[in-house]
């Protein structure tokens, strides 16, 4: 389905309204800009066919990561979804494990206008996707929200009345407030698909601005907390300087208001021209955290080990697989990595979407559809399954439930291959889950898992995995502790148990802090719209496979940081229809 002829399985859409999303992918080399290395530091998947040598894991399960927390697993919504508020959709989530619900949508955020329900500026709201219907729907599955004031086109004070309405009114308890979505899209640095009517585009205004938001919502509920929107260090504009301008976007902001927010935003959206590309990527957080992590501590003082971090939006909405096995592989090992490393929350991107024109990856048929449940669209021929039937990335976020709850320990566990990714947790009962994740499309891997400060039952252990084409999470009896035959392309969890009478670790120490990565230079200060790449003689990116465009450049950064993304989805709605489009990427990033 081209995105401008958009068809479903039912009732054909009105195209009036459409609503800018920012998750376009960069790709820029020139001058100071550091060459994408993929891969880098990470190590090639092993691909070749026939027997694989024995993966060997270790758990540390006396070395602690942190605890989950109780906002961990969350997910976006938006207001323009018409089936946001499914009491099926609601039930799957519940399922999945979801403990937040982000609200109201991306790039809408920051046009839309709680009190009235409406959104300005070519967008839509459907009916029922309220504030308070939203509360009612994450109140059924519950999670806690986190909201995005409106900063485009709002005021500081339109965000303390809602501030006033949803905890003092209605007593909802919100705590988590983002001050706009994605600023840095407004166009300041050539690229424009967000909203914003200040007069004064630049990061000191937004820090300023930022400032002004936060005393007034705080004047109102001292205990929220205010989110600043930061540019994910490696990834376009990150590295640019405006005009006039002493430093790029994250330095500026951080340097007036690194001392009164309560949080960092992070979108992270690592792309990849293959499945291979994509399953490394979530190796790269740790330095991208560490990058994040060095800019609080330069810019917030004795303030900086308090403000968290929040990735309120990932996905694999700018790679090539978006329903299909991989993209199901990706999720839990993103969501672990991200709070490995401290992350207060991961929110996926999105509940429902719409399909694009579909492909076929190993075996299966990708609908190109970015929510985790259909909406039974069709597009290019080819028909989505029933409106509400989960797709892969819901199994493997809900593979999440058989490794950890809220309150639970994060320790240790390294693989000896990169085509096996592992996590553990130590359950509050006692036991310690372990997830097994098979990077490989087609061979089986062989597992043999050592244990330190943990000793596990003998005998087999209780697995639930999540494979390739599976309709459910599948519980069996299987292997041992210590040795495991894992399925192509599947992820599996050990539940064990402590041996009976062995001495356990009765508190994980916590794991050494990292040495923060310096970054490579990300880009030339004239660097910044596609118009510039190609004037400087640089390739910007693949072809488009969605027929909506082609891409945009994203920074290069040293082999430690990710290559994230920003771009964009499209809503198109109109009655009980909803369909989105994702963008690859035009330099004006315009719907």
């Amino acid at each position: 389905m081209s995105p401008d002829d958009p068809t479903t399985a039912e009732k054909p859409m009105s195209r009036g309204r459409t609503h800018r999303r920012s998750r376009t992918r960069r790709r820029v080399a020139a001058g100071a800009v550091a060459a994408l290395v993929a891969g880098a530091g990470v190590g090639a998947l092993a691909l070749s066919a026939g027997a694989a040598p024995t993966v060997a894991v270790t758990v540390d399960a006396g070395i602690s990561l942190g605890t989950v927390p109780s906002t961990g697993v969350g997910l976006n919504t938006a207001v323009y979804d018409a089936y946001m508020n499914d009491d099926k959709a609601a039930s799957l989530m519940k399922a999945a494990g979801v403990r937040q619900l982000r609200y109201p949508g991306g790039s809408v955020g920051d046009v839309y206008h709680w009190k009235n329900h409406t959104v300005t500026e070519g967008s839509w709201a459907a009916p029922g996707t309220d504030f308070d219907h939203f509360m009612a729907t994450t109140k059924k599955v519950g999670a806690q929200p986190i909201l995005i004031a409106n900063y485009g086109t709002g005021t500081p004070q339109e965000a303390a009345d809602w501030v006033k309405y949803a905890n003092v009114d209605k007593g909802y308890g919100v705590k988590y407030w983002e001050i706009g979505n994605e600023v840095s899209g407004n166009g300041y640095y050539g690229a424009k698909w967000e909203a914003d009517n200040h007069a004064d585009k630049s990061p000191r205004a937004y820090a300023k601005n930022l400032l002004a938001y936060a005393k007034a919502m705080k004047a109102v509920d001292p205990k929220v907390k205010i989110g600043a929107v930061l540019n994910t260090p490696g990834s376009w504009p990150d590295g640019l300087k405006g005009p006039g301008d002493d430093a790029d976007w994250n330095n500026t902001v951080l340097s007036i208001a690194g001392k009164s927010i309560d949080f960092a935003i992070i979108h992270w959206y690592p792309g990849g021209d293959s499945t291979e590309d994509l399953l490394k990527s979530p190796a790269k957080i740790a330095g991208t955290t560490s990058a994040v992590r060095s800019l609080l501590n330069k810019y917030a003082g004795s303030h900086a080990s308090s403000v968290e971090i929040a990735v309120t939006e990932t996905s694999t909405a700018t790679s090539v697989a978006l329903t299909s096995q991989a993209a199901a592989l990706f999720a839990p090992d993103t969501y672990m990595n991200w709070l490995e490393q401290g992350a207060v929350s991961v929110d996926w991107w999105n509940l429902h979407n719409g399909p694009a024109k579909p492909t076929t990856l190993h075996g299966e048929t990708d609908y190109q559809d970015g929510g985790v449940l259909s909406i039974g669209g069709c597009s290019g021929g080819t028909c989505e399954p029933a409106r509400e039937t989960p797709f892969p990335t819901h199994w493997g976020i809900r593979s999440l439930t058989a490794l950890a709850q809220p309150g639970d320990t994060m320790v240790k566990a390294s693989s000896a291959s990169p085509s096996v990714a592992v996590h553990a947790v130590r359950a509050g009962n006692g036991g310690l889950n372990v997830m097994l994740i098979n990077k490989h499309p087609q061979d089986a891997a062989q597992v043999s898992l050592s244990y330190r400060g943990y000793t596990p039952a003998p005998g087999s252990v209780r697995t639930v995995s999540y494979t390739k084409g599976g309709k459910a999470l599948a519980t069996a009896t299987r292997g041992t502790a210590a040795a495991q035959t894992l399925p192509p392309y599947s992820i599996t969890t050990l539940q064990l148990t402590p041996a009976s009478g062995a001495t356990q670790a009765d508190a994980p120490s916590p794991a050494p802090t990292p040495t923060a990565v310096a970054l490579v230079a990300s880009t030339s200060d004239t660097i910044g719209t596609r118009a510039q790449a190609s004037a400087a003689g640089v390739s910007v990116g693949r072809p488009d496979r969605s027929n909506t465009a082609g891409d945009l450049a994203s920074t290069g950064v040293s082999d430690a940081v990710t290559y994230s993304a920003a771009g964009g989805l499209l809503a198109i709605a109109a009655g009980s229809v909803l369909m989105l489009r994702r963008r690859r990427g035009r330099a004006s990033h315009g719907r």
